[in-house]
C-alpha cells in the first residue's frame, strides 16, 4: 500500500492538506536508492549521488513552499547528513557537482554562512580551470546568482560577493575569498576575458557529439556569468545585449561561414543551449522588476517569442502566468494560449491555460465574497466556469491529453 502515491500531485489539495510523499513509497525510494549504490562505481556512481541529493532538495523546496517549519527542520537533517555521507566517499570529494548541490541545500535551508562556506572551499580546491573548466562555471555561477538575489537595489553591486566571484572565475588563478571589495582594474580585466571567450565559443566548431553537448552546457554557463558581471558592473541593458547578440548567433541558420576564419559555427543548431539561454534571460528581467522599476514589455515579448519556440517548457510557462496575473485583460493571454495550442502538440499549454482561467476564477470569487457589505459583481462567475469546461474538453480531446491522468484527475477535481 502507498506505492500508488509516488506519482503525487502537487496541484491538487485534498481537504486542506498538499498530498505529499507517502511514508511507503518514500521507503521504497530510499531502498531503491540504496541497493543501486552498491552495484555502481566511478562516474556512474557520481551521476547515481547527484541524482539522490537532487531528490533530496526537492524534498526541502516542498517544504519551503508549504511553509512547514518543523518538517523542514526535520527534512534539513536528513538531507545534510545524506549529502556528507556522498562528500566523504573517495570517487565523489573532487566532484564540484556535489559540491554545488551541497552549497545550495545549505542555502535552501537558510545557513547563508554556511552555504558561503562550502561554495568558498569548493572553488578553492577546485584549480585554476577558470572560464575553460564547465563544472567550475556552472559552481560560480550558481554562487552568483544565489548572491544576487540577496541584493536589495543595484546600487554599491559593483564592489559585492557576486562580483568578486565572477572576476576571480575570469582571472583563472586560484580563488581567493570575498574581502569586501573588489578592485575596479580587475573588473575592467574581468570584462574583457568574458568578452573574448564567448567570441572565441560563438565561433567555434565542436567535433563530435559529445563535445556538442560539453559545449552547449558550457556556452550556456559562460553567457549566464558574463551576463550577470555585465548587470552588476553595467545595468541591465548590457545584459540583454548579451542574451540579444547571443541567441542571434545560435538562431543563425544552417552551418554559416565565419567571415574572417572561413569555418562554420555548430552550435547554433543546438536547441536545448537557446532554450537555457532563454530561460537565463526571462529570469534575469524577472528579477530586475522586482528590485527596481523597469517596463513589463520586455519580458512580455521574449516570453512570448520562447514558448513559441519552447511550447513545453515549464518555466517560461509559469513565469507567463505570473506576469499575465497582473494584467486586468485576459484577452491577449487568451488569444496567445490559443494560438499556441493550435501549432504544437505539447500538453503543457492546455495545463497551463486551465491554470491559468483557474487562478482568475478564484481571484474573482474572493472578491465577490470578500466581506464589505454589498459588490456589484461585474464578470459573471459562471462563464469562467463554462470557459474553463470548454478548455478541458478540448484538452482531453487531443492526442496527447486523451492519456494523461493528471488531465483527466484535475477535470474530475474541477466539476467536482
Amino acid at each position: 500500500s502507498g506505492f500508488n502515491s509516488i506519482g503525487h500531485m502537487d496541484t491538487m489539495l485534498r481537504r486542506r492538506h498538499h498530498i505529499g510523499h507517502h511514508k511507503e513509497g518514500e521507503e521504497f525510494i530510499q531502498n531503491v536508492f540504496h541497493v543501486l549504490f552498491l552495484l555502481f562505481s566511478g562516474k556512474e556512481k557520481c551521476n547515481l549521488s547527484i541524482c539522490w541529493l537532487q531528490y533530496e532538495i526537492s524534498k526541502v523546496l516542498q517544504c519551503l513552499q508549504r511553509k512547514k517549519k518543523k518538517q523542514l527542520k526535520a527534512q534539513g537533517r536528513k538531507s545534510k547528513k545524506l549529502a556528507k555521507n556522498l562528500l566523504k566517499a573517495p570517487d565523489n570529494r573532487n566532484h564540484l557537482s556535489l559540491w554545488k548541490l551541497y552549497a545550495y541545500l545549505e542555502w535552501l535551508l537558510g545557513n547563508i554562512d554556511d552555504a558561503r562556506k562550502v561554495f568558498d572551499t569548493a572553488l578553492g580546491t577546485a584549480g585554476t580551470g577558470g572560464l575553460k573548466s564547465p563544472q567550475l562555471c556552472s559552481l560560480s555561477l550558481l554562487y552568483a546568482q544565489l548572491e544576487v538575489e540577496l541584493l536589495e537595489s543595484l546600487e554599491g553591486a559593483v564592489t559585492s560577493r557576486a562580483v568578486h566571484v565572477l572576476t576571480k572565475l575570469a582571472e583563472s588563478g586560484p580563488y581567493v575569498p570575498y574581502s569586501g571589495q573588489v578592485l575596479s582594474v580587475n573588473v575592467l580585466k574581468a570584462r574583457k576575458t568574458y568578452e573574448h571567450a564567448l567570441q572565441d565559443y560563438l565561433s567555434k566548431i565542436p567535433v563530435s557529439d559529445q563535445d556538442q553537448v560539453n559545449d552547449a552546457n558550457q556556452l550556456v554557463n559562460l553567457v549566464g556569468c558574463y551576463a550577470l558581471f555585465q548587470y552588476l558592473t553595467v545595468g541591465i541593458d548590457a545584459a540583454v545585449l548579451i542574451y540579444a547578440q547571443t541567441l542571434e548567433k545560435l538562431e543563425a541558420p544552417g552551418p554559416q561561414k565565419c567571415e574572417n576564419t572561413g569555418e562554420s559555427f555548430g552550435i547554433q543548431n543546438f536547441p536545448t543551449a537557446l532554450e537555457a539561454v532563454t530561460l537565463l534571460h526571462t529570469n534575469l528581467l524577472r528579477f530586475h522588476m522586482k528590485i527596481s522599476v523597469y517596463p513589463l514589455n520586455p519580458l512580455r515579448e521574449a516570453l512570448t517569442e520562447a514558448l513559441k519556440r519552447y511550447p513545453s517548457n515549464q518555466s517560461l510557462w509559469r513565469s507567463y502566468i505570473h506576469i499575465q496575473r497582473k494584467s486586468h485583460s485576459a484577452s491577449k493571454a487568451r488569444r496567445f494560449f490559443d494560438g499556441v495550442t493550435r501549432s504544437t502538440n505539447s500538453l503543457e499549454p492546455w495545463l497551463f491555460a486551465i491554470q491559468a482561467e483557474q487562478m482568475r476564477k478564484k481571484l474573482i470569487e474572493n472578491v465577490q465574497r470578500a466581506d464589505v457589505g454589498e459588490i456589484h459583481s461585474t464578470i459573471p462567475e459562471t462563464g469562467l466556469t463554462n470557459r474553463i469546461i470548454a478548455l478541458f474538453e478540448h484538452a482531453t480531446q487531443s492526442e496527447n491529453g486523451t492519456h494523461c491522468p493528471l488531465l483527466w484527475r484535475m477535470y474530475l477535481n474541477f466539476l467536482v
